[in-house]
């Protein structure tokens, strides 16, 4: 590809804006000036998107990577060092982390429990959502991520550190894959740079960043056919957050035993030392996809979409969860059965993770995150649009939408983004493997 000169003063202008945008939005989260912090957010987001735009449209930039890279560890450090903000889950990590340092199964007890008086504190404790009632949520492998982090630090400055250092994970086997594709490193702005990493890894220590490097590890595996390393690594971002296993079929190579085998091997060795609380290793997963009313459909964004505009008022959700299985099936059938001779696999990963969280429609903006896996190899206008749009969920939070006003917000997230993709898919941008690949 040919080098083209790199405008100084634009990647100059931009890199500017995102540092000031972040020191404002520090400043706003320290006047606890939550929605003018998401305005902030969302400004931030249109000039991610013009970096982004520039960095595809440019092809291989002269001397640009260094100042990248530098700009997305000035943010970071920045926000890391800052108190977490968004969210307080960071201390559930810390205090499970804590429990299984004592010798105690995590998913045996709620915080609250008298078992467990001996390890509360008046830093962590107070501050740990759902404590009186909800185990742990999480699966083996972030159990034992909160292990090792709070036994560096049992703080949240220690748990977000952990995250930085798998975001930081994520950038480098990144860089790799793109050098091994023949695409400019400078890409890796696309993962970089974007307020997601920044304010729900550094920022929040949401664990996601971990499920982040997992998945790039699996897609480095995959490229490079070490089949049991990829199995390995999907597993480990399954057992982190249950939903990567929905890519399964874009790794997996036909008449492969290895790859599937290492997955179920590593699927049984996570659980193994926590398997004394029998069905309880489940954790509050049947209570969160209740209290998310997933259970009943009202968390689902197509699902009310269509109850509301369908003539029929009551749409049953068990019709909408067999729809939304079929089309995820379709999709990963239709992904094993494709022509394997070309190197597809991550547009055909990002395809079936992008459509798993449209049918989802996560209440929250860091489940979203794990996209950013992707997009550096297999770009989609589509994605990165929602990627950047799913902001605008910390204007309404989570729980029942009780005067319209998520439907309206998930309108505005999720109708741009099926317009999108439906234009890429129709010019075969993102399921093409030319675009996304050049043979190595």
């Amino acid at each position: 590809m040919k080098e083209v000169r790199w405008p100084a003063r634009t990647l100059g202008a931009l890199g500017a804006g995102m540092l000031l945008l972040t020191g404002a939005g520090i400043v706003l989260q320290r006047h606890d000036a939550h929605d003018a912090f998401v305005v902030i957010a969302l400004v931030q987001g249109v000039v991610y998107l013009a970096a982004a735009s520039l960095v595809l449209r440019a092809g291989r930039l002269r001397r640009a990577l260094l100042p990248i890279l530098a700009v997305a560890a000035i943010m970071r450090l920045a926000i890391v060092v800052a108190p977490s903000y968004l969210s307080d889950d960071l201390y559930r990590y810390v205090w499970d982390g804590r429990v299984q340092a004592a010798g105690i199964n995590p998913y045996r007890y709620v915080p609250s429990d008298t078992h467990l008086a001996a390890l509360r504190d008046e830093a962590i404790y107070p501050n740990i959502n759902r404590r009186s009632y909800a185990p742990t949520i999480y699966p083996p492998v972030a159990e034992y991520i909160f292990f090792l982090a709070s036994r560096v630090s049992e703080s949240p400055l220690g748990v977000k550190a952990a995250m930085v250092f798998f975001d930081c994970a994520s950038i480098g086997i990144l860089l790799h894959l793109l050098a091994a594709a023949g695409l400019p490193l400078e890409r890796i702005l696309i993962y970089a740079w974007h307020p997601l990493a920044l304010w729900e890894f550094a920022g929040s220590g949401h664990v996601d960043a971990a499920v982040t490097t997992f998945v790039v590890l699996a897609l480095w595996a995959r490229r490079r056919d070490v089949r049991w390393l990829t199995g390995i690594a999907i597993a480990g971002a399954a057992l982190v957050k249950f939903f990567p296993a929905v890519i399964f079929p874009a790794l997996y190579r036909r008449w492969d035993w290895k790859m599937p085998l290492a997955a179920a091997a590593t699927v049984a060795l996570a659980y193994l030392p926590f398997l004394g609380v029998g069905r309880a290793v489940l954790g509050f997963l049947p209570g969160y996809v209740a209290e998310e009313g997933l259970s009943n459909g009202a968390g689902f964004f197509l699902w009310n979409l269509a109850s509301a505009a369908l003539p029929f008022a009551h749409i049953a959700p068990l019709v909408y969860l067999a729809l939304a299985a079929a089309a995820l099936l379709a999709l990963g059938l239709a992904v094993l059965l494709r022509d394997e001779t070309g190197d597809h696999y991550v547009a055909a990963a990002l395809g079936l993770a992008a459509l798993f969280t449209l049918l989802v429609s996560p209440h929250f903006p860091w489940y979203f995150g794990w996209l950013l896996a992707f997009l550096c190899l297999a770009p989609s206008a589509a994605v990165l649009y929602l990627s950047v749009a799913c902001m605008l969920l910390y204007f309404i939070g989570g729980g029942p939408d009780l005067d319209g006003c998520r439907m309206i917000v998930e309108c505005v997230i999720y109708g741009p983004f099926v317009a999108l993709a439906v234009v890429e898919w129709r010019r075969r941008r993102v399921f093409q493997p030319a675009t996304v690949w050049r043979e190595a």
